[in-house]
């Protein structure tokens, strides 16, 4: 068929996508069909909405943890042998440039030991976390601007609950490092009292106890000697840790937020992935859904699509009529999704409709944070899906010939 033949007098439009919005308007004696085509196109919009709200609500909550992670948890934790130059180490990481970085590295040192803690006739084992300057990250809820000048320890709020100390009390610190004594090697012991008690969140850190510079180098020596590094930039943080690398001596182990959390990370990850597998069933029963409707309308205009292949309609342009077929249903159906999901993402983020108990969460409402790489993931599998069962469909019509269609 020539190009001036298949394409009507006064409209730019191709055949095949003129006999597909042809077929989609409903006439007395098809409407059923239609209306079946019309449902799975409504159907695929309810599933691709389903999927983004879904995936929407587990990217908030993934955010949200993330952001809750990095606060306990350093950017890159440096560790080094009590012989280490850890003045000249400080002074070239600070001093270091990294691509695609702003701004200089932040290094802050600490010193990690093993020891018990000892208060109100009861004792715990917990880990000792000497710090220079001000106090880390690891230990939030305390305030900002808390320096070591304050000689006192930061117990977490889970072990002064238990013990009901609040900040004054005095505790004893018993160190695993024993110093000799006429009596023969005794543990080291300080009396130091409670400066503040910080927010410890998850279960293994918990056990965290936070004390001045002086303090823990006389308990645990510098055995346990590590460098916090910061760089503002969680995802450059590979090009920094090659940067650092020249920089280290030898012996030096060096560990990510991703190595830290990766048994976390892989969880939410699979977590994802299961979840956009199990909704995305609801679009795979409407893509069927959609299909069988192609195939009634085929069985609906069977004659129709005879009389177009004796006409000289090629098998290639009923081919394209029940692509467009589909190309339509689902584009409309997707696209309707996509506004509704995101919408409906969008209000109940915005307005935090879902509320959760703030006693058992850190969170008090489901958050939503809508991701452009998802959306395209969403509709790329739903178009795709769709266009691949619809090559079927549209391969049954071109295969139709027009003496048994025009037969029956």
């Amino acid at each position: 068929m020539s190009a001036d033949a298949g394409r009507r007098r006064g409209s730019g439009l191709p055949l095949p996508l003129q006999v597909a919005l042809r077929y989609l308007r409903s006439t007395r004696q098809d409407a059923f069909v239609s209306f079946l085509s019309t449902a799975a196109a409504c159907c695929i919009a309810l599933g691709v909405a389903a999927l983004i709200v879904a995936l929407a609500a587990l990217s908030g909550f993934q955010g949200a943890l993330r952001g809750e992670i990095l606060g306990r948890t350093p950017e890159i934790e440096i560790e080094l042998g009590p012989q280490a130059d850890v003045d000249a180490l400080v002074a070239g990481i600070e001093g270091l440039t990294v691509p695609g970085v702003a701004g200089p590295l932040s290094v802050q040192r600490l010193l990690i030991g093993r020891g018990w803690l000892m208060a109100r006739g009861g004792a715990r084992p917990v880990r000792l976390v000497a710090f220079d300057g001000e106090l880390p990250a690891l230990f939030p809820g305390v305030g900002s601007g808390v320096a070591g000048r304050a000689q006192g320890l930061y117990l977490g709020s889970a072990l002064a609950g238990q013990w009901r100390l609040a900040a004054g009390d005095l505790v004893e610190v018993a160190s695993a490092r024993p110093t000799l004594t006429p009596l023969g090697p005794q543990p080291r012991v300080r009396r130091l009292p409670v400066a503040g008690i910080y927010e410890s969140g998850r279960t293994e850190t918990e056990d965290r106890v936070a004390l001045p510079w002086a303090a823990g180098e006389s308990l645990i020596g510098r055995g346990g000697l590590q460098l916090l590094v910061s760089s503002g930039e969680l995802d450059r943080v590979d090009a920094v840790v090659a940067a650092l690398d020249p920089l280290l001596p030898a012996g030096a182990s060096v560990r990510t937020w991703r190595d830290l959390n990766r048994a976390l990370l892989f969880a939410l990850r699979l977590e994802k992935s299961l979840m956009f597998l199990g909704v995305f069933l609801i679009v795979v029963v409407a893509v069927l859904a959609l299909v069988s409707g192609l195939m009634l309308i085929l069985a609906s205009k069977r004659r129709e699509v005879g009389m177009l292949r004796a006409m000289g309609a090629t098998p290639g342009a009923i081919r394209g009529v029940f692509l467009w077929l589909a190309a339509l249903l689902a584009g409309a159906g997707s696209l309707a999704g996509l506004a509704l999901g995101t919408g409906t993402a969008w209000a109940l983020g915005r307005w935090k409709v879902l509320r959760l108990p703030d006693q058992v969460y850190f969170l008090d409402h489901v958050p939503f944070e809508i991701r452009p790489l998802d959306l395209a993931a969403v509709l790329g599998a739903s178009l795709g899906l769709t266009l691949a069962c619809a090559i079927w469909a549209a391969g049954r019509a071109a295969r139709l010939r027009p003496v048994e269609a025009l037969r029956r």
